[in-house]
């Protein structure tokens, strides 16, 4: 029995057997677990025919779960894969309630479909206080993206929001001739672990905002590309209606900053760009 690569979920099923051993060697339990005298909970996300889960199976200091939305892909696993029952999920990833199935602190791992990967680090992001460590296999640009410094074009909103809670690894990259069906690009892997940051000091949501906002119109100054949340500013504070307000306004948008645009800016940089907007 084998499980057709099907493009509407972008698979590209990885064959190469030293690759997968590294990747799920690359995923570390010690000072993950909440509890260290027990298996660290694991989600595996798309196993696909099962090349990490194999090894993953393997460590006994994991206690392995899996989702796949892939009805082939399940009915492979459950076939020739013992104590599959209980363990593997047929969901869609991005529309599962993990406070429900993970209660305390979990670890992700897996080839990610490319075409979703984003909203799944964006989902990681919702749970970044339950989720310690992700190892993952994405498309080499995304990789490098989120692993990006300021100061580059590569440089957006994902290597921010993901930089803002994880350290980022790039661990290697991961030629198309270890897939089945080969990609049209390079993949690499990568690890995010949760760093020691437990607030932002600043607004969250607003945070996201003003990060998403600056990069949606990258190639404009700050001073261009945030004139909605410069003009809700300017609406809260009053200064429309006060008698300085033109000199209110041009103090505010004189800030260095504002003549910037977004890729210049760090974690901290835009974590005082939105206590500013706030």
């Amino acid at each position: 029995m084998e499980v057709r690569a099907k493009k509407s979920l972008g698979q590209h099923f990885l064959t190469d057997q030293n690759i997968a051993r590294a990747i799920v060697d690359s995923l570390h339990s010690e000072g993950v677990s909440s509890n260290d005298s027990s298996p660290l909970p694991v989600l595996e996300i798309g196993p696909g025919m099962g090349v990490l889960t194999q090894y993953l199976l393997e460590r006994e200091d994991i206690d392995l779960h899996l989702v796949e939305i892939d009805g082939e892909s399940v009915d492979y696993l459950l076939t020739h894969f013992r104590g599959m029952q209980g363990r593997l999920m047929q969901a869609d990833f991005l529309k599962l309630r993990l406070e429900k199935i993970f209660p305390e602190t979990f670890a992700v791992i897996g080839n990610f479909p490319y075409n979703i990967s984003s909203q799944i680090f964006f989902k990681i992001l919702d749970h970044k206080d339950r989720i310690p460590e992700v190892v993952c296999m994405i498309q080499k640009e995304v990789a490098e993206r989120i692993a990006e410094k300021p100061g580059t074009k590569t440089y957006g909103i994902l290597s921010v929001l993901l930089q803002a809670w994880y350290d980022i690894e790039y661990l290697f990259t991961v030629g198309s001739g270890a897939f089945a069906p080969p990609p049209k690009v390079q993949s690499a892997v990568i690890r995010l672990r949760r760093n020691s940051r437990t607030d932002l000091g600043c607004d969250e949501t607003l945070f996201k905002t003003v990060v998403k906002t600056a990069f949606n119109q990258r190639r404009k100054t700050l001073r261009n590309s945030l004139k909605p949340l410069i003009r809700a500013k300017a609406e809260r504070e009053g200064w429309d209606s006060a008698v300085s307000s033109h000199a209110c306004h041009e103090t505010f948008v004189s800030d260095p900053v504002f003549d910037l645009r977004p890729e210049r800016l760090s974690v901290e940089d835009f974590i005082a760009l939105t206590i500013k907007l706030s």
